[in-house]
């Protein structure tokens, strides 16, 4: 599959695409992948933990890649818009005028909604709604009584990796909001053991 990839990276062109992140062990992730007409295709990851991330290894790792991949083959790298990713890949730029780094799209709108996510009001209503997911998912009971008010349908439940999905399980608990509040009005929630428990 690859040859077929680099055929297609040499004739159309390719972006090269560099993503770090931390595991929940503490290791330091870096991995590379190249998108081009024929896909996106991951190509390797290195565990960077042992480099700084401000250091000159992050853009000898991406200089590799380059080398890998061919400089005439590349349209421009792509990584995330941590300081270390920023400033290595200006650095590349200089060193390799041809290419273009950019900002991951993605990653600039994650920025923004962490930023907005911040904001008093936002906050303390992202709270309210993990609190409550955090409730009834949290008991197996209430979890199936609310299933049968919401036509079996979940909340979805907020991750700890993007601030997307905390704007996505408003979103859900936003599209429940009658059955919901059906669920929390019945006449007897008030004696049942759950509502004690608030």
């Amino acid at each position: 599959m690859r040859a077929d990839h680099r055929a297609i990276w040499v004739k159309y062109g390719c972006s090269i695409m560099a993503d770090g992140w931390t595991s929940t062990t503490g290791q330091c992730i870096v991995n590379f992948l190249v998108h081009s007409l024929a896909g996106c295709v991951f190509i390797k990851s290195v565990d960077a933990s042992s480099y700084s991330k401000t250091g000159p290894k992050v853009l000898e790792l991406l200089d590799e890649f380059v080398e890998y991949v061919g400089e005439a083959n590349i349209v421009q790298v792509v990584t995330d818009n941590g300081t270390n990713f920023k400033l290595r890949g200006k650095l590349l730029e200089i060193k390799r005028p041809k290419l273009y780094w950019t900002p991951c799209g993605a990653h600039c709108i994650d920025l923004m909604l962490e930023d907005i996510g911040k904001l008093p009001l936002v906050s303390k209503t992202f709270k309210r709604a993990v609190s409550v997911t955090n409730f009834i998912y949290n008991r197996t009971g209430l979890l199936n009584l609310m299933r049968r008010y919401t036509g079996q349908r979940n909340l979805i439940r907020p991750g700890k990796t993007r601030s997307c999905t905390c704007y996505i399980t408003l979103k859900s608990i936003y599209k429940q909001k009658m059955n919901l509040r059906a669920l929390f009005s019945r006449s007897d929630w008030n004696s049942s053991k759950w509502a004690k428990e608030i």
